[in-house]
């Protein structure tokens, strides 16, 4: 099958260290499948940076017009040099017109389009996504929700390339290790290891934020700047209106309210920064125990969102021990307790963490286990020959 791909190599374009996941999870097992595969030559990292259209309205007005009329003039160029079959993208509504899809689909060519955010961002994709004569979702609760717009959704969950998540051969160095950016839930969960003295390591964007020496630095300049405001509302012969005016009573308490909130502060010693995917992909070789967390990128309390991940498929693929949040679906790909490891809450994750640690035969079973399921079930040349025999482009 003749395709024409256009995605960005990651969605973490803002990452020091270049990243290549979509590229290794999509590009490359497109190609191992044997298809042509012909790529769309345009630098999406700007693009993908600004994707909410709620923050760069006038960048995306500006720049959805020009990455479409490139798409168009490429694609025409390839089918006709030689018949595109599919076209396949990881776009959001930000990087192209719907009228673009549509022309790509005028010319006989069938378009799809793999979206793996749209449990707590389906908004970037509501445009564009009915347009598609496939979207391919790998959140199973939000099928309906395409439906709903007019869209035709294809179940199809994430997986690992073997050819680029594999066991390394190297010294396991580390009891418990996560690797992944710090938000939401994630500082709670390693804090309340470390307080039950778990030796844990994290590496990963932003966890330079919850470093002890970080926090530091942040707090002290705050509480000098609340004692200043302190000793300027002491002073009593300042006119009321003014007072008012800049209400400075208000600022002083939440000043205080903020001083009062507990801070998590993590050692310096066992935070790591953003690691290449090659370092990231041996770091599961080299631990015990692989972290994972279910809940989404939300801070909304009241909604709290679980979804199956890329990780769930990476670290068994890579050959690691997996110790996931526990969440119903997760039962469809692996045996839990047999093929993976999973908690629920804090206490529990203390709870099998402490217990992994010590029962190294059984760990070394079920990381065993995983490997091999992983290798079995898992991979995007199985999903996609599903996916695509679905659509009714393969037979």
């Amino acid at each position: 099958m003749r395709i024409f791909y256009a995605a960005d190599s990651s969605p973490n374009t803002h990452f020091d260290i270049q990243s290549n996941v979509w590229r290794n999870n999509l590009y490359l097992p497109l190609i191992d499948a044997g298809h042509d595969v012909v790529e769309f030559d345009y630098d999406l990292n700007e693009t993908i940076q600004k994707v909410d259209k709620s923050k760069n309205a006038r960048f995306i007005s500006k720049n959805r017009p020009k990455v479409t009329k490139e798409l168009l003039r490429q694609i025409r160029k390839a089918h006709e040099e030689q018949p595109i079959d599919l076209f396949f993208s990881y776009f959001y509504d930000a990087c192209v017109l719907p009228e673009g899809i549509e022309t790509i689909r005028s010319m006989g060519i069938k378009a799809v389009n793999w979206y793996c955010n749209g449990s707590y961002q389906f908004y970037l994709v509501e445009e564009i996504s009915p347009h598609y004569h496939y979207c391919l979702v790998p959140e199973k609760f939000r099928l309906e929700d395409y439906r709903a717009i007019g869209a035709l959704p294809i179940y199809c969950q994430e997986a690992a390339n073997p050819e680029i998540y594999k066991p390394y051969d190297v010294p396991v160095e580390f009891d418990v290790t996560f690797v992944g950016q710090a938000y939401s839930e994630r500082p709670a969960y390693i804090k309340h290891l470390l307080d039950n003295e778990i030796d844990v390591r994290v590496w990963g964007y932003g966890w330079d934020r919850f470093s002890r020496n970080y926090q530091s630095r942040m707090t002290n300049p705050i509480r000098r700047l609340g004692r200043t405001v302190t000793q300027f509302l002491s002073i009593t012969d300042w006119e009321d209106t003014f007072r008012r005016l800049v209400n400075l009573e208000l600022l002083a308490a939440a000043w205080e309210t903020a001083l009062e909130t507990p801070v998590i502060a993590l050692p310096d010693e066992m935070i790591g920064g953003v690691l290449s995917d090659q370092d990231m992909v041996q770091m599961y070789s080299r631990s015990k125990i692989n972290l994972g967390f279910s809940s989404c990128n939300t801070d909304d309390a009241e909604e709290r969102i679980l979804q199956i991940r890329l990780r769930d498929f990476e670290v068994p693929m890579s050959g690691g021990f997996y110790l996931v949040e526990y969440m119903e679906e997760l039962e469809e790909f692996f045996e839990i307790g047999k093929e993976i490891a999973c908690y629920s809450g804090h206490e529990d994750l203390v709870e099998k963490v402490q217990y992994y640690l010590k029962h190294d035969t059984e760990r070394e079973k079920i990381r065993q286990a995983g490997y091999e399921r992983s290798l079995r079930d898992h991979t995007w040349h199985k999903r996609f020959e599903k996916a695509f025999k679905e659509m009714g482009i393969l037979t």
